[in-house]
């Protein structure tokens, strides 16, 4: 039995080699990056690493044919270690991750089983407009990770097309166009590498890491027959497959359109983190890959990959950071369209903070709690007068402008003090100035405010110590 496995084992790694020669030449070829013949498992840093690769150099992943203009756009430099310090990150790396939607009409040449049908599907093509735009920062330095959402609708130049909606530079000239749009608009910042996936990929991907436990903050019903769209979710905690999963990933029609996809993007990334990002994703990424592998487009490598997925797992859940790009809606009959406009100072600040766009390093600003926007959403289901002892609280600790918005959803146990435009210094003054409550920095709060504290029901067991809200 031990010789004719070995004999199986020597087969098959002889016919790796063979195919890994002519991977240029050979789509198929490029799956084939397993070394079966090496054994299964590398022991990083003290947990299981895996997919050990036949060549650590090659792009398995990488579909679109870029130019050597092109690949120049996005730094080349080594971002992983040697050897069995593989699945290590060696400096901060940029990742730009692009998803996309693509109809036939996108499409130059549509697909002929699309051309007789009396409605749009979606294509399995990354030629089309980006749907989702996330520049990632992984920082083996700091130990965190930033992820900064960038909306569909952006106004920004593109270069040698003018001013368009962001989400028309892959249209317009791929993953590199968009690099550049996507750098030129955030202040010069470097991008590294880039990653897209085709939301046909989306569902499979999830389906493959079992799915995620997540809280729909809403009822959500919308169709679309030109395009065979079907939203219908309920609210409440529940367990979301692929399907559903995509269908909460792609409605928009509400008050908050885009921005409001973005925020529920960002809570379902984060319930994605915490319930799949582990040890094990390590030892499934093969597989998963190979689930998703024709809907995906990227320039990584393979220890590339395994090294982001290395940190990704190491990374404490509050050195993961989540932003939005700063701006405002455009008003009715502002322009020929609808738009989110940046604002560039507030851009410049959050690069320069969070992305090291600056190479004077600024001293840390003090904000005064007289001047940050503090927003109050309710999660328990009471009334506002009972929140007026918080209210009252954060008034005497010099904060003039608190106000009460649209009540969170999702019914809390621990409150959360989110640092909606990334200012993490004045969320943590105001959890020592309660005294309850966890800081989390992502845009999932009121997005006119500074900070939004969505109350939870540890709040009850704090009420009673706090000055009564009748006292002057």
């Amino acid at each position: 039995m031990t010789s004719q496995r070995t004999s199986a084992e020597d087969n098959q790694s002889a016919k790796t080699k063979s195919r890994n020669k002519n991977y240029r030449h050979s789509k198929s070829g490029r799956w084939l990056w397993f070394a079966v013949g090496m054994g299964g498992i590398a022991m990083v840093s003290g947990m299981a690493g895996a997919l050990l690769a036949v060549s650590w150099n090659s792009t398995p992943l990488q579909q679109a044919q870029l130019s050597p203009q092109e690949e120049a756009v996005f730094d080349g430099d080594r971002i992983s270690g040697n050897g069995l310090r593989f699945s290590q990150l060696t400096r901060p790396v940029n990742i730009l991750l692009m998803g996309m939607s693509v109809l036939p009409p996108d499409l130059q040449n549509p697909p002929p089983e699309t051309q007789n049908l009396r409605y749009l599907p979606q294509v399995n093509s990354f030629d089309g407009l980006s749907d989702v735009m996330l520049l990632i920062k992984f920082d083996p330095e700091t130990k965190k990770i930033v992820m900064l959402s960038v909306p569909r609708d952006t106004r920004t130049e593109i270069e040698g097309h003018g001013k368009k909606k962001i989400n028309a530079a892959n249209l317009d000239g791929g993953p590199a166009l968009t690099a550049k749009t996507v750098s030129n608009l955030l202040d010069g910042v470097g991008i590294d590498r880039y990653v897209r996936i085709n939301v046909l990929g989306v569902g499979k991907l999830i389906d493959a890491l079992g799915g995620v436990t997540f809280y729909v903050p809403k009822d959500m019903k919308y169709r679309d027959e030109s395009q065979h769209l079907y939203i219908n979710l309920k609210a409440g905690k529940q367990h979301l497959n692929g399907d559903q999963t995509l269908q909460l990933l792609r409605y928009r029609h509400d008050e908050l359109g885009d921005i409001g996809r973005i925020q529920r993007q960002q809570s379902l990334l984060r319930a994605l983190i915490d319930q799949t990002l582990n040890p094990s994703t390590l030892t499934q990424l093969p597989q998963i890959l190979e689930v998703v592998k024709e809907n995906i487009d990227t320039n990584l490598t393979v220890e590339e990959l395994v090294a982001l997925v290395g940190f990704g797992v190491r990374t404490n859940r509050s050195n993961m950071q989540m932003l939005m790009l700063p701006g405002r809606f455009s008003e009715k009959g502002e322009y020929d369209a609808s738009y989110w406009l940046p604002n560039k100072d507030s851009i410049a600040k959050l690069m320069a903070k969070n992305f090291g766009t600056e190479s004077i390093t600024q001293s840390p600003e003090v904000t005064d709690p007289s001047s940050v926007r503090v927003a109050i959403q309710d999660s328990t289901g009471g009334d506002r007068s009972s929140l007026r002892p918080l209210v009252k609280m954060l008034e005497r600790s010099g904060y003039r402008n608190v106000y009460f918005s649209k009540p969170w959803g999702e019914p809390l146990e621990v409150t959360h003090i989110i640092a909606q435009q990334g200012d993490r210094d004045s969320a943590e003054s105001i959890r020592n100035t309660l005294g309850f409550g966890e800081v989390r920095v992502e845009s999932t709060g009121n997005i006119g405010s500074d900070i939004s504290i969505q109350v939870g029901k540890d709040w009850f067991q704090e009420k009673a110590i706090f000055p009564d809200s009748t006292q002057p």
